[in-house]
């Protein structure tokens, strides 16, 4: 049996982190299936963890010995920020080798499935073997081919033999996701915290795999082949009650990218959830269509304990998402956020800035619809094409940044053809105090509840980070009075 080590690297997106720390969900699914295979396994979370760091990863290291050590691309909070991850996963990768360089190290997720031949001619050679696609069930198999060899038997990888990239076919998704058990009690639980008012223990979880939806921008339907998977309802109901009852946890999110996409299963999960009366408070993601779709089923969704419903509008004109291939158009997007505050639900929209044909007046238009559409949170997402995506290939031309840390959805990647990359930075600052310097006011404006004490909480929150990221541009984003957040703070 190997001993093995799962590394989570720190890494600083500078807005996720801002308002809680979430497991590494992706991390202890791997690890799951790896110790049920009857290997010993430990993960070792220097993002989120009290005191992680790098020098944290190699004191784990030398204290574990592990014979294998494991890093992923992707946030905890989400796979759609893929890429960011990787220059710190092969720093911490490459302690291992400085640690002892008879440790396997291994490197999985989006980034590294689709650019395995990047990172194993890489010089520095601190990969080496790369994990493709879903891996619970490759890992284990790929444990037992180490030490049995025949390597290229194993579907699902890519290795250096013989000095050159080996790849082998990738293999077939897992086709009964309930199978799969994360190794929730590897966690430190007291690291994980929601910090929104109220605060509390968080999760994160994936009620479905995968997305068939063409965005263009999305790292999704590439990794997952364009596939879609659901768990079952009833199984998805007692990985939340293990994890209230087991765990302390408070508040969860739902990571997947598209949970609402089979509308029967979802609400029937929706019933489970309100039958057991669990007291949780969910987060989630899904699309505008869905929501519209549902509104005759959205006080279930309030009932179930879904609190807040982020919205990806992504663009201010029909044209713009069209030409994402977004799927959508301003009109459902706007009725999807009135529906959702109709029935109480907090709702976040992202309005994407940074277009190939952005000007001023475009942000102009971006900063007047979101106003108009008024969500309870906006944020403003740099377009980002991840280098495995159909919008890389679109804008390649125009692509300025290589460092692969800083495509974290937050500075400007591509240069539009009427502006610099300082004008987006300081175009994204000017989104944000167009936004919030209104949105202040109706939010101290609400009634006392949880709507207004948690709205100024992560206000609070939120502003906070952002004007730190900011300052840099003699700028300052709204303030709220001292007494405005005292429900929050």
């Amino acid at each position: 049996m190997s001993k093995v080590l799962f590394v989570v690297p720190p890494y600083s997106s500078w807005g996720v982190e801002a308002i809680g720390t979430w497991p590494p969900l992706q991390i202890a699914y791997l690890a799951g299936a790896v110790e049920q295979a009857g290997h010993p396994t430990s993960i070792h979370d220097a993002m989120n963890s009290s005191g992680g760091s790098f020098e944290s990863i190699q004191a784990e290291i030398v204290r574990l010995r592990p014979d294998i050590v494991v890093a992923y691309d992707y946030l905890p909070v989400t796979g759609a920020i893929s890429t960011a991850v990787v220059p710190a996963a092969l720093r911490a990768l490459g302690i291992a080798k400085s640690v002892d360089p008879a440790i396997t190290t291994l490197l999985g997720g989006p980034f590294p499935t689709f650019r395995y031949q990047e990172l194993l001619d890489d010089p520095a050679g601190v990969v080496d073997i790369v994990l493709r696609g879903e891996a619970e069930a490759t890992l284990p198999e790929l444990l037992a081919a180490l030490a049995g060899g025949h390597l290229e038997r194993v579907p699902g990888i890519a290795f250096r033999g013989d000095g050159l990239v080996q790849v082998t076919e990738l293999r077939p998704h897992v086709a009964d996701l309930d199978t799969l058990k994360p190794a929730w009690h590897l966690l430190d639980w007291d690291a994980y915290h929601y910090r929104i008012d109220p605060p509390g223990r968080m999760a994160s979880i994936l009620t479905s795999r995968g997305c068939m939806m063409g965005c263009s921008f999305c790292s999704h339907r590439a990794f997952w082949r364009g596939d879609w998977r659901a768990r079952t309802p009833q199984d998805v109901l007692e990985e939340v009650r293990l994890l209230v009852d087991r765990y302390g946890v408070e508040s969860i999110t739902m990571i997947d990218p598209y949970p609402t996409h089979d509308r029967a299963r979802w609400e029937h999960l929706l019933d489970l959830f309100i039958e057991a009366r669990l007291g949780i408070r969910l987060l989630m993601e899904t699309r505008a269509e869905d929501i519209v779709r549902d509104e005759d089923i959205l006080p279930k969704y309030r009932d179930a304990g879904i609190i807040h419903l982020y919205i990806g509008a992504e663009g201010s004109t029909d044209e713009m998402l069209e030409s994402l291939n977004k799927g959508s158009n301003v009109s459902v997007n706007a009725k999807a956020i009135r529906l959702a505050r109709e029935h109480d639900i907090v709702t976040e929209a992202s309005f994407m800035i940074g277009y190939p044909n952005e000007t001023w007046a475009t942000i102009e238009k971006t900063i007047e619809v979101a106003q108009r559409l008024n969500p309870d949170i906006a944020v403003f997402p740099v377009l980002t094409p991840m280098p495995f995506t159909p919008l890389y290939e679109e804008l390649k031309e125009r692509v300025r940044v290589q460092d692969y840390s800083k495509y974290n959805l937050a500075t400007p990647i591509i240069e539009p053809y009427d502006m610099s990359l300082e004008e987006v930075t300081i175009a994204l600052g000017k989104c944000y105090m167009g936004f919030y310097g209104k949105k202040i006011h109706e939010i101290k404006a609400l009634p006392e509840g949880f709507k207004r004490s948690y709205l100024l909480s992560a206000f609070k929150e939120m502003m906070s980070a952002y004007g730190r990221h900011f300052s840099h541009l003699g700028t300052k984003m709204p303030k709220m009075h001292p007494h405005a957040g005292a429900q929050a703070s």
